[in-house]
């Protein structure tokens, strides 16, 4: 875990706990980093709910109920899945007191297309009413774009939204 990770999830953390909420990720191109990184902190039982490592399409079918129909019309990497993604994590978990973040891309080096190159990611996140999604364009290796994606989930994503709320 970098020193800006460890930061952000503290911070994290913190607004979870203040919140009385607890943390779902649902991940397929970050494989599970997401879920190590926060449970990389001691207490993290306090705030931290549950992980799906979710890498395949029927994974996501199977675990979190994102409908074959919209993989198949939208592609894994797309703002319809991510956010399927997070409602199906976000229900499976039981839903009170939780909010589910859910990311899928493309991390490289294989796999982009012209129209989803390498660095194509999409992430979304479900409170229990509304569907937050946002697609991030980066570069680097697959280990950069893995990090990057972490990193805008935890700062971008959670940090600003926890905040508002």
């Amino acid at each position: 875990m970098t020193e800006h990770s460890s930061d952000l999830v503290k911070r994290v953390a913190n607004l979870l706990i203040e919140k009385n909420l607890l943390l779902v990720t649902a991940e397929s191109c970050t494989g599970g980093l997401i879920a190590a990184t926060c449970t990389e902190q001691a207490g993290s039982s306090n705030w931290f709910d549950r992980g799906f490592v979710t890498y395949s399409n029927q994974s996501k079918q199977d675990m979190l109920g994102v409908p074959a129909h919209v993989i198949d019309k939208y592609g894994a990497v797309s703002q319809q899945v991510v956010e399927a993604m997070a409602r199906g994590a976000y229900i499976a978990s039981g839903s009170e007191n939780r909010i589910a973040i859910s990311v899928s891309g493309i991390a490289g080096p294989d796999g982009g297309t012209p129209e989803k190159p390498v660095g194509t990611v999409w992430v979304g996140l479900f409170d229990g009413k509304t569907t937050h999604s946002r697609l991030l364009q980066l570069s680097g290796s697959r280990s950069d774009i893995r990090i990057a994606t972490l990193n805008d989930v935890l700062g971008s994503m959670l940090v600003s939204w926890l905040s508002r709320k």
